[in-house]
């Protein structure tokens, strides 16, 4: 599929006219025959012709298992999340019996390959409390003097500034990188919230609040408060920000960010490079960014839908949003299907569970009912339009906008609490890479260009 959009379809007034000719130059002598790429065996998306990724290396770290292979042919099972062998609806189920905050535990247990004793947690607690603050007059020259109206750029460019603010920057020793890499877990919340806040007096016009954190908070709890007026939330409203911080903590070496660190981290590069290239993969509607796509879908629905009630007239407008007739044209259903899931996503699974009560509570019960009614007829739906059954479940980006829309947090912070919570699996990445990968990776491309005869520049014809 093509990565840039046709220079007909942007909306960017007053391009300066000589891009246009020069985009036309490019468009002449750069179209690659789509039939090309089978022809010479590529694996497109680096995923083999069954859908699997291609393999580039072991972990310990995290498995993601959604189908099993019968004689060639994909199986459908129910999804299953593994962080270092424990299930993650059995680490969510405990930190829920248990009634306490989990996202710490998780971020442990991803660090160093077992759970953590009641002691050990403390500890890690206070080391984590100990590095919220940011480095002195951070906030002021990084962050105030440069707003910018994304807060994943932000968030990019901050960490990458805190290279300058290290004097063992290049240090590559596990030592060194571990301290990097919890000091960046216990910061990346605090640079997001203040981000946002600057964000909002410079592009939005509305008042921005610096609360200073607390030591005894959780990370959930201290998001929460640090980032409203009134500092004000409910222990409810904390526990669900918990779960879905543990939920996105992780999810193997193959998406699309988690390799594009280890990709990074493989030449050797310091961290914060690293780190922050896995913040702009993050960014991109196929992969973070996502969650913004189905909340836009979702809004487009509740307007575009009479009666969301109605399961006939949902499946209707869920097949004009394949027919590319409604939403945002692309013909996609955001938040439905996944590369890897098939019967269930257990992100989407336990979070629709958690955030039932509490949307009910809040008034959004009708919407919450219309998502289960995308998730229950999007499959009939597609099958009527595409003329094929396929197994498909709702993903975890179906549901978290509603959560955090319970959370009455913002909309443009949505994809940045994803980077917050997956901090905690790039640096657990980026450590078995230094530790353990050893070799710089670098894939192979076919180069299908023909060879041609220089030609001086006084016998060059325009157009030719």
């Amino acid at each position: 599929m093509p990565v840039f959009t046709p220079y007909n379809e942007l909306r960017i007034p007053d391009i300066d006219n000589d891009i246009k000719i020069l985009c036309e130059e490019f468009r002449k002598y750069n179209y690659i025959d789509p039939s090309k790429y089978e022809r010479y065996g590529v694996k497109r998306g680096l995923r083999n012709p069954d859908g699997s990724g291609v393999v580039a290396g072991l972990t310990q770290i995290c498995n993601v298992h959604g189908y099993v292979l019968n004689e060639g042919e994909k199986s459908p099972i129910d999804g299953e999340l593994i962080y270092r062998g424990y299930d993650i609806r059995d680490l969510v189920q405990g930190v829920i019996d248990e009634d306490r905050f989990g996202y710490e535990e998780v971020i442990w247990l991803l660090l160093f390959g077992a759970l953590p004793t009641a002691d050990q947690i403390e500890m890690f607690k206070s080391v984590i409390a100990k590095y919220r603050e940011l480095p002195h007059e951070f906030a002021e020259n990084v962050i105030m003097k440069a707003a910018s109206p994304n807060i994943m750029n932000k968030l990019a460019q901050s960490v990458l500034a805190l290279y300058a603010y290290d004097e063992h920057a290049e240090d590559l020793s596990l030592e060194n990188v571990m301290r990097q890499c919890i000091e960046l877990i216990a910061m990346i919340p605090t640079i997001m919230v203040t981000a946002y806040q600057v964000k909002r007096r410079v592009y939005d016009h509305k008042s921005m609040y610096f609360h200073p954190t607390k030591p005894e908070q959780s990370i959930a709890e201290s998001i929460l408060r640090t980032l409203r007026s009134d500092k004000k939330f409910t222990r409810e409203e904390a526990k669900l920000l918990d779960i879905c911080l543990m939920l996105h903590a992780e999810h193997g070496g193959g998406n699309n960010s988690t390799f594009a660190c280890r990709v990074l981290s493989s030449t050797g590069t310091d961290t914060y490079s690293a780190i922050s290239g896995a913040i702009g993969s993050l960014k991109g509607p196929r992969h973070g960014g996502a969650n913004i796509k189905a909340v836009e879908m979702i809004e487009a629905a509740k307007l575009g839908i009479k009666n969301w009630k109605d399961d006939d007239e949902v499946e209707q407008f869920l097949e004009k949003l394949l027919r590319r007739e409604a939403g945002d044209h692309s013909g996609l259903i955001y938040g439905m299907g996944h590369a890897i899931y098939t019967k269930s996503d257990p992100r989407a699974v336990i979070l629709k569970a958690n955030a039932k009560a509490l949307a009910y509570d809040r008034d959004l019960g009708d919407e919450f009912e219309l998502i289960e009614a995308i998730e229950r007829l999007t499959p009939q739906a597609y099958a009527k339009v595409r003329g094929e059954q396929k197994v498909m479940c709702a993903n975890v980006d179906l549901y978290s906008g509603l959560v955090y829309k319970i959370l009455r947090i913002p909309q443009e912070m949505y994809t940045p609490l994803f980077a917050v919570s997956r901090m905690a699996g790039w640096c657990a990445h980026r450590i078995e890479e230094l530790t353990s990968g050893g070799k710089i990776m670098r894939p192979a491309y076919k180069a299908i260009c023909k060879p041609v005869s220089y030609v001086p520049l006084s016998e060059r014809e325009n157009g030719k």
